[in-house]
């Protein structure tokens, strides 16, 4: 498990050179991540995890060679203290729940924003439990796969995470509901330590994920 005096240590294993190198930039310019490693299929996966022993393997689906099924599972038996974050074009509720049913920590598709990228990494890498971090796949049938939340959000904690989802601060969150921004504060405090939360962006996942608040609007009203 990575500790706090160094950072988390990544497997990069896609075979798109491009979409490698992009990711790669992605998390040279994010505090704590360190990329140790790249791969272009599933065997080369495994063997790199061997050597390197990262912390948490970033892994496309769809990879020349050894399907994704067999390499998750030789990658708990030659890393077992590595998590994988599983990256996939499909946004399919069967693949997700299989795949998470396989040991995967958490199951991205590719149109994920760099802000959830990092997100999920941290989750999982802080959480090393048997919470999952799933987005943008179809929330039907899903509520199973995720960690329910340990305690139910209040009605409050409700209302800041929502308008946290918008994207205001906690100086705005205050302003809306006629509270002070230290009690914001404390709502956010408490609203990650029943999500298992590590930020914002991820205490919004999970919440939605679990359908405790509806999912953002995006920026064009969709």
């Amino acid at each position: 498990m990575a500790s706090a005096a160094r950072p988390v240590r990544i497997l990069l294993a896609d075979d798109h050179t491009l979409f490698r190198e992009g990711v790669a930039e992605i998390l040279a310019a994010s505090p704590g991540l360190e990329v140790v490693g790249e791969a272009h299929d599933g065997k080369g996966a495994c063997d790199k995890a061997a050597e390197l022993r990262p912390d948490v393997v970033l892994l496309d689906v769809e990879m020349p060679g050894q399907g994704v099924r067999e390499t998750l599972a030789q990658l708990r038996a030659v890393a077992p203290g590595c998590r994988v974050v599983v990256l996939t074009m499909h946004d399919d509720v069967a693949l997700a729940r299989e795949l998470l049913g396989l040991g995967a920590g958490a199951y991205l598709v590719k149109g994920s924003t760099r802000h959830e990228l990092i997100a999920a990494i941290h989750s999982v890498q802080v959480e090393r439990g048997p919470g999952h971090v799933i987005l943008s796949v179809s929330r039907q049938g899903l509520d199973r796969l995720d960690r329910a939340p340990g305690e139910s959000l209040s009605a409050r904690e409700r209302e800041v995470l929502a308008l946290t989802a918008e994207a205001l601060s906690n100086a705005q969150i205050a302003r809306r509901l006629s509270i002070a921004e230290g009690t914001v504060k404390r709502h956010l405090r408490s609203i990650y330590g029943k999500l298992g939360a590590v930020s914002r962006m991820d205490a919004v996942n999970k919440a939605v994920t679990s359908s405790l608040i509806p999912p953002p609007l995006r920026r064009d009203g969709t």
